[in-house]
């Protein structure tokens, strides 16, 4: 499983199943995520296959997610983050084989204290693009086919803002803190 799944399904293990939204921009380095992102985090794939979460801190405005699948290698994965609106985001490079844009998932930290992560439902966001509320193009990548936005940052902000499109988000991974080592 390579690092930048991480981030695509849980900043962890996402398997594409043959699609994906991917950007032409990342999100702007300069916002500082919720401080309560950052730590260990535990979760069990659909296989019930154990999964590890780390989450690090690299300067004031980039951060570090480093999976560790039950038996594989660790992947690492750097991203940055944005608060927009109620929600918060978060974005990194893809590999070349999935067009080397950036893709871009939602994340909260819920009361409970739950690292949740979404991705972008692929044919609602075929929709916005037929429907031009976004600009982009369907893609093929090695494992199905896609979606690319070329639309810039705001334009990306004011859709997903909007209440009308709340179900384009699909939740991807849900998070529970790592119990403390003693």
């Amino acid at each position: 499983m390579k690092a930048w799944r991480l981030l695509l399904i849980a900043v962890s293990s996402l398997l594409l199943g043959g699609c994906l939204v991917s950007f032409d921009e990342p999100l702007p380095a300069g916002q500082t995520a919720p401080a309560a992102l950052v730590g260990r985090w535990v979760s069990k794939d659909a296989w019930g296959q154990h999964l590890s979460l780390r989450i690090k801190r690299q300067g004031t405005d980039h951060y570090t997610a480093i999976s560790t699948p039950a038996g594989q290698a660790r992947d690492v994965v750097d991203f940055t983050v944005a608060g927009h609106g109620s929600r918060w985001y978060a974005s990194a490079r893809m590999p070349a084989q999935y067009g080397g844009q950036y893709a871009l998932v939602g994340f909260e930290l819920t009361d409970d204290g739950a690292l949740v992560v979404y991705n972008l439902d692929v044919e609602r966001i075929q929709q916005a693009l037929q429907q031009h509320a976004l600009n982009g193009a369907t893609v093929e990548t090695k494992d199905g086919e896609g979606v690319r936005v070329a639309s810039d940052l705001p334009q990306v902000f004011a859709y997903l803002d909007d209440p009308a499109n709340s179900d384009v988000f699909v939740e991807m991974a849900r998070y529970t803190r790592a119990p403390s080592k003693r």
